[in-house]
């Protein structure tokens, strides 16, 4: 027996089917081991050092493949093919070391980069060892994230409050969001104009020639800056004589993309499908591990996380088959296509995204597959068959023209392009990340020499406009421009980004909240090098470095650490004042725009004499006045004056409600804007209120938008297999869907309205598939039975950070080198015990007395003090969990 560990169910069920009974294949469900939430982990003492934690549901998967490896003749690992999946089969393999569980079994590593039976025989037929390299590149990587996060967010916690976790490159993509947006800011728009001319041919056919020369001078896009000068020239250009000087046809070939990558596939399924990087990476998971065709699971593409632009020979030639057999002879080059990585930091060579069988088209498999899996397969289908097209033909055509008279001169030119022969554009064309068009169509016969006939002068106003937003498309393109992070990793990027409230989303277009700058700025002031570009980039290249075998992981993180450390020591002087002071000069024209009437942006509007600065308070920051406490005044970083004085004179009334006729508002709160149904009733009933999403701008809140959000959560539909009803909301932590205790997150609040059933029902099974639970439940490892003295159940259950022992609302934290499964009762009684304190020692007496006393009094004592304890366990539970981070 050969007992095979793969990531996923998903992919063991796949392969499975491929291997004979001779196998056993298992999932480990990605990750079997971390390093726990908390200082130590990591030891820079010891050279870097780490102790990793298994948690309970992978300590079950652990024992599984122990179980089934025990009377086995090979252990094979065959985890995805790149880093992570090289350091999933290390830490599988350092587990069951662990344990014991491995005798003389032997111990292969395979990889293949697509689920297809002859992809997995052939891998099998090929084992090899764990790439000591690439696991030390991960190990180094690790504790990069670690120690940078364990290390800065605790200053960011201490001197700016109401900041979360600084990631190593989360930090700096969010850099570059901040940037671009104090660009936009900065940007003093410039008015200029253009003029065009409607001209005839000799044989009466119209075309347009823009002008781009005037009295021997080149115009340049700013060339003309005021309305009189342009109604000067048209003045001039409407009486002038005009004469074709020259025409100039040049053909040109247009080549195919190459096949997807993982960064290139994000960036074009944001701009033509709309999906958000971590809803492509979801989608192409489930391509790559397998799809029910005719009742035989198959992977339909290759794997999905790879910079490579190469594929395969074997694929390479099906697809040129397919070109012939679909498209003909003209359309297939003589010679197939190569591609060479351009990106930075390539990472360790893959073949690049493509169908594992071309002759699966798009419209065949459209019925075993959902909507969006059917999008993105067609999205990677034509772009892997078109990359070995051929080059499309195109002639593109220059017509200069001279104007004179007056004693004056101008030039126009007139451009077009045909396309002569279509050649991959007939499959497919890229898209662009701006909405802009050269416009250039078919011109008419024109000949050099020949006078066209002015019919019209056109002029037109424009304004010069700031840099775009960065899309999620944008960032991921200009981050792998800069190399900084992975491919593999920027789906998660952007999701810590939103998810830590540092951006969000508005027109699929990335805005910094406030708490984003505040952040990026601090780091600027106190941490500059750390969220330098080149920096983070360099510090990649190490990586690489080591993954090739060319550098000691311990090397670079000593290196690195030296610096940092030393760094961070000397912050821990840094007074808040200093903060505000620097925050203040960084962000000041972002907080204190100008004002419309020229006054001071700073003067306090409330009291006249004071000045607003930025104030750090326990939930965040805020903007003061400095004659506090005389004068109260204060304002949310991202209102203006103005506005944080209308909302002082009450809510604003959108409209009635035409069910139950009540007035619906929107109204400040000490947490931000919300919306109300009708007032408080007579009996202390409270009214139904709607907290804006975040995004959402409260100066475009209408009546129908406050109406939808006041009707969340709504039902979508009821799930086919238990009848209970799914819902969709806006919760703490984002937008979802629901069913019984299962929440599954959706990809923006928008999807809320119109997520159908369909949608809900695949999004909550891979929840469920992935282990998800009730947002606060705990799943019980080992019940103890009823407590010896106060009665109730003792169990041991499993949570965020490790297992703990529970009685009522008493928790535990089991000691690190104790196995949950061997706990006994009168240990567990000894850590409660210990946790709850004297006085409330179960099974004590004067503790009981006291209870029953309280109790009969109705007192809220003893509910007041679990509530304080309750807040205070949480405040550590919480910054713990900040601090975690990942490769973001």
């Amino acid at each position: 027996m050969h007992v095979v560990v793969v990531e996923s169910p998903a992919k063991a069920k796949t392969i499975n089917k491929y291997l004979g009974s001779d196998y056993q294949v298992l999932a480990s469900y990605g990750h079997v081991r971390d390093l726990p939430p908390k200082d130590g982990s990591v030891r820079p003492d010891e050279d870097f050092a780490m102790s990793w934690a298994v948690d309970a549901k992978s300590q079950k998967r652990i024992n599984d493949i122990a179980k089934a490896v025990k009377g086995a003749d090979a252990l094979i690992l065959a985890t995805d093919p790149d880093r992570e999946g090289e350091a999933i089969s290390w830490h599988v393999l350092q587990a069951l070391r662990d344990k014991k569980a491995l005798k003389d079994q032997r111990i292969e590593r395979v990889v293949f980069n697509a689920i297809t039976k002859q992809a997995v025989t052939d891998a099998m037929r090929n084992p090899r060892a764990i790439d000591t390299p690439l696991v030390d590149a991960y190990l180094a990587r690790r504790a990069l994230d670690y120690l940078v996060g364990f290390t800065l967010s605790p200053v960011l916690w201490r001197k700016l409050p109401g900041a979360r976790s600084a990631g190593r490159v989360q930090s700096v993509a969010l850099r570059l969001v901040c940037d671009r947006e104090a660009e936009i800011e900065a940007f003093v728009s410039q008015e200029y104009w253009t003029i065009l001319a409607k001209l005839l041919t000799a044989g009466g056919e119209a075309f347009d020639a823009r002008l781009t020369g005037l009295d021997g001078k080149k115009l340049d896009k700013l060339g003309i800056r005021t309305g009189d000068e342009a109604e000067a020239i048209r003045k001039f250009l409407d009486g002038a004589g005009y004469a074709v000087t020259s025409v100039e046809a040049r053909p040109q070939k247009r080549n195919p993309q190459p096949p997807f990558t993982t960064s290139t596939l994000q960036q074009e399924a944001s701009r033509k499908l709309g999906f958000s990087s971590a809803r492509t990476m979801q989608i192409a998971q489930r391509l790559y591990e397998g799809i029910d065709i005719g009742g035989d699971t198959v992977g339909l593409i290759t794997y999905m996380r790879t910079d490579a632009v190469q594929m395969s020979q074997e694929g390479i030639q099906s697809i040129r088959r397919e070109i012939g057999s679909s498209y003909g002879d003209r359309y297939l080059p003589e010679k197939q296509r190569h591609y060479a990585t351009k990106a930075k930091n390539a990472q360790e060579a893959h073949e690049a995204i493509r169908p594992t069988d071309v002759s699966r088209r798009p419209k065949d498999l459209a019925r075993s597959l959902d909507a969006d899996q059917a999008k993105l397969y067609e999205l990677i289908w034509k772009r892997a068959v078109a990359s070995q097209m051929e080059s499309a033909e195109i002639e593109r055509t220059t017509v200069e023209i001279a104007a004179t008279g007056g004693g004056r001169s101008a030039e126009l030119r007139a451009t077009g392009q045909v396309i002569k022969f279509d050649g991959f554009l007939t499959l497919y064309q890229e898209g662009r990340d701006d909405e802009d068009d050269d416009g250039d169509g078919r011109l008419p016969p024109i000949e050099s020499g020949e006078k066209p006939k002015k019919t019209a002068i056109e002029t037109k106003q424009h304004f010069t406009e700031p840099p775009p937003r960065y899309t999620e498309a944008t960032l991921i393109k200009k981050m792998e421009e800069l190399g900084i992070g992975r491919p593999s990793t920027y789906a998660s990027t952007m999701a810590v980004l939103r998810d830590r409230g540092y951006v969000v989303l508005d027109k699929r277009r990335l805005v910094p909240e406030d708490k984003g700058r505040l952040v990026t700025a601090f780091l600027e002031s106190f941490f500059e090098r750390y969220v330098e570009f080149d920096f983070t980039a360099s510090l990649e290249e190490k990586l690489d470095k080591i993954s090739n075998g060319d550098l000691a992981w311990q090397e670079v993180l000593r290196e690195f650490w030296q610096e940092f450390s030393a760094h961070v020591d000397e912050t821990k002087e840094l007074r808040v004042a200093d903060v505000l002071d620097s925050l203040n000069e960084i962000l000041g024209d972002h907080i204190f725009p100008k004002r419309a009437d020229g006054g001071d942006p700073r003067a306090c509007p409330s009291c006249a004499e004071g000045r607003l600065s930025l104030k750090l308070g326990r939930y965040g920051a805020f903007i003061g006045c400095s004659n506090y406490p005389d004068c109260r005044f204060t304002r949310q970083l991202a209102q203006s004056n103005d506005e944080a004085e209308a909302e002082s004179d009450g809510p604003k009334v959108l409209g009635t409600d035409p069910e139950t006729g009540l007035e619906v508002s929107l109204r400040s709160g000490r947490f931000g804007t919300y919306l109300q149904l009708g007032e408080a009733g007579s009996d202390g009933e409270k009214p139904k209120r709607a907290t804006l999403p975040k995004g959402w701008s409260p100066d475009q809140v209408g009546l129908e938008d406050a109406l939808k959000l006041l009707a969340l959560p709504r039902e979508v539909g009821t799930d086919p297999e238990t009848g209970n009803p799914i819902t969709a909301g806006i919760g703490r932590y984002g937008p979802f869907v629901k069913l019984d205790k299962t929440y599954a997150n959706l990809d923006s609040v928008e999807e809320v309205f119109s997520v159908g059933l369909n949608r809900a029902v695949s999004l909550i099974a891979e929840k469920r598939e992935k282990g998800g639970k009730g947002r606060n439940a705990a799943a019980e490892l080992k019940a103890l039975g009823e407590h010896p003295t106060a009665g109730g159940p003792v169990s041991v259950k499993d949570g965020k950070y490790g297992p703990y022992v529970n009685h009522g609302k008493v928790n535990a934290t089991l000691p690190k080198d104790k196995d949950p499964q061997s706990l006994t009762m009168e240990e567990a009684v000894a850590l409660l015990e210990a946790k709850a304190g004297p006085a409330k020692k179960a099974g004590g007496t004067k503790s009981k007395a006291k209870a029953s006393t309280s109790a009969k009094k109705g007192t809220t004592s003893s509910k007041s003090r679990s509530t304080k304890s309750a807040g205070k366990t949480a405040g550590k539970t919480t910054r713990a969990r900040s601090a975690k981070t990942s490769n973001d």
